[in-house]
């Protein structure tokens, strides 16, 4: 941890590990349990837009009232609201129910940061952690996540092992881990209640969530959308089902590919707070993100499945810095009472571009199976790297100014 970390901050880390876990065996086996009911690809992807829809607006809300009720409340409501949302999964089979449970619950598809919890997160670390030590901060909470997350895609075999030891029906097993999820969410309540004052607001409540850093907001807003956006062709959910229809694999092997992946992700966010320091945040954001796009364009034209793995592996080994030091970038340059709008709100228009994305590539995906939704996604978010360089690069965080006075 990094120096100044409370036990505040340790208990949102372990909570963050607990809820990236039961993410991460939830992205891989959503799509598959869907088609395992007899959906289609289209409407798995109708599924999985609405899982995102339904967190987006949950996710604006909560942000817009944050400065006015207690933080650790909302966290431990988010929780109850998790542990529901696996139990829905877990006793519903037919289209409709499982559509209205995605998008008023908290099933994240992208194994990632798409989740109601890290507006109120992020605020609450940036508020316990000095300036100097807040990227490292995110860093960790950024590893903590993958790394957990990656466990989680491990644990997906669970189903096929079950199958085999017992001879019970696929749905039925994957069924119980919808239920394990709801069990998860009960496991972060109780890592939260235990959140002292300190993580409070010592401010009072500004009459508007925005004021002053409104437009700077919206501009980010609008661009982490459309690099959000991108990143819906690939959410980790299709990206599975690709592999699937693609290469034949079976879901452990699916597992074990998406498994590397997110350990190469991991220690990406570790390697990213020296080179942020060295060159800045917005700098280590594009000059590390556009390369990997351009091996995310090349995945689909692999002519095997182990040069398909090694390129996706190299694209997370440099796609994922911009994770850490996105976070850490709003909630410097924006007032500490603007704070969770400021992350909601950048939040909010990634989450729908993710839906739109996974709807499109959805669709794409019953048209062909050549992964069209990857080029598309390497265009447009190599798109975004440039216009983030062009529009913020001399929008700079106090303590990079401060360094450069110096």
């Amino acid at each position: 941890m990094p120096q100044g970390a409370s036990s505040d901050a340790i208990r949102v880390l372990a909570a963050r590990a607990v809820r990236a876990f039961g993410d991460g065996f939830v992205a891989l086996l959503l799509p598959i349990y869907l088609l395992d009911l007899g959906f289609s690809a289209f409407e798995i992807g109708v599924i999985v837009c609405g899982t995102l829809i339904g967190t987006a607006l949950l996710t604006l809300w909560v942000g817009m009232i944050a400065n006015r009720h207690s933080r650790r409340r909302l966290l431990l409501a988010a929780c109850m609201l998790m542990a529901a949302t696996g139990a829905g999964f877990a006793v519903s089979t037919a289209f409709w129910p499982l559509l209205i449970i995605a998008i008023v619950g908290t099933i994240n598809p992208t194994a990632g940061d798409a989740s109601v919890f890290s507006p109120v997160e992020q605020t609450v670390l940036t508020h316990i952690v000095d300036p100097r030590r807040r990227t490292a901060l995110f860093a960790r909470y950024s590893v903590v996540g993958s790394v957990a997350g990656a466990l989680g895609i491990l644990a997906a075999a669970g189903p096929d092992l079950a199958v085999s030891w017992t001879g019970c029906a696929p749905a039925a097993a994957m069924q119980a881990m919808f239920g394990l999820y709801a069990v998860l969410g009960i496991i972060s309540l109780l890592l939260y209640r235990p959140l002292t004052p300190a993580i409070e607001a010592n401010y009072e409540a500004p009459p508007a969530p925005l004021n002053q850093s409104r437009r700077l907001v919206y501009g980010m807003a609008a661009l982490f959308g459309m690099d959000s956006f991108g990143t819906g062709f690939l959410v980790q959910s299709l990206l599975a089902l690709w592999l699937y229809q693609s290469f034949a694999i079976s879901v452990t092997t699916a597992a074990s590919i998406l498994f590397w992946s997110s350990l190469c992700s991991a220690i990406s966010y570790l390697v990213a707070v020296p080179i942020a320091e060295r060159v800045g945040l917005i700098n280590t954001m594009v000059f590390t993100h556009l390369p990997s796009n351009v091996l995310l364009i090349l995945i689909p034209f692999a002519p095997d499945l182990a040069t398909a793995i090694g390129l996706l592996l190299a694209r997370s080994a440099l796609s994922q810095m911009d994770v850490p030091t996105r976070s850490s970038y709003v909630m410097a340059v924006v007032r500490p009472e603007e704070r969770p709008a400021a992350a909601s709100v950048t939040a909010v228009p990634k989450t729908f571009a993710w839906g739109a994305g996974s709807i499109i590539s959805g669709y794409l995906l019953t048209l062909s199976t050549f992964g069209w939704p990857l080029v598309i996604a390497g265009v447009v978010k190599g798109v975004y790297d440039i216009l983030l360089l062009i529009n913020f690069q001399k929008v700079r965080p106090p303590e990079e100014v401060g360094a450069t006075a110096g």
